[in-house]
């Protein structure tokens, strides 16, 4: 059976205590700034126990997005090596692959996958810009940077890394052209380096870039 704290007092009484004792229990029940005083020493409590768990769930989650990070990065040391191992040909600046994949605007998404292993720790920024060469009306033709665009004085797209890097985009095809070749040119100001890859559609057969 539940017993409220004004009913425990009423048992003490009953259980005979001196008259003493029975008015100090009176006294305390009548003495508004104990019960005060009790209630707020209660509320602390509470506060400091609700403070305790937020701060146990704020390190939950820390060590939850510590865990993400790190399992991310794993995952792009994996990456790095499938790329450019121990045993592979030391390299500077590289478009290391480029492909496309169809999206439903019509337009094409490329993924392109730059590395650097020559200067192992020093890292490389750039800018990054494409052409693509293929038939159209049964001619040559190759499409620019801001034609795939659709506009003008289109900026290159920024890399900067240590080791790796993948950029994305999007860009749009004219109507009745067949893509053959991808001219990749990365570099800064005039300078740069220039490789040409054949088209490659994302889950085709790799190819290397000349």
């Amino acid at each position: 059976m539940h017993v409220g704290q004004g009913q425990a007092l009423e048992l003490v009484t009953e259980r005979g205590q001196s008259p003493a004792g029975r008015a100090r229990v009176q006294c305390i029940k009548d003495d508004p700034v104990f019960v005060n005083k009790l209630r707020q020493k209660q509320a602390t409590l509470e506060a400091s126990d609700r403070i305790s768990r937020a701060a146990n769930n704020e390190v939950q989650s820390s060590l939850a997005e510590r865990d993400e990070e790190i399992a991310g990065l794993r995952a792009d040391v994996a990456f790095y090596e499938r790329l450019v191992g121990s045993t592979s040909q030391r390299k500077g600046l590289n478009t290391h692959s480029i492909e496309f994949s169809p999206e439903a605007a019509g337009t094409w998404q490329y993924t392109a996958v730059l590395t650097q292993n020559l200067n192992r720790g020093a890292i490389s920024q750039g800018q990054m810009r494409f052409t693509v060469e293929g038939v159209k009306n049964g001619k040559l033709a190759t499409i620019s940077w801001d034609d795939l665009h659709q506009r003008s004085k289109v900026p290159g797209q920024d890399y900067s890394f240590r080791y790796f890097q993948q950029l994305t985009g999007s860009v749009m095809l004219p109507a009745d052209f067949t893509p053959q070749r991808v001219r990749v040119t990365l570099g800064s100001g005039t300078g740069g380096t220039t490789q040409v890859f054949d088209w490659k559609q994302a889950g085709a057969p790799a190819s290397k870039g000349e």
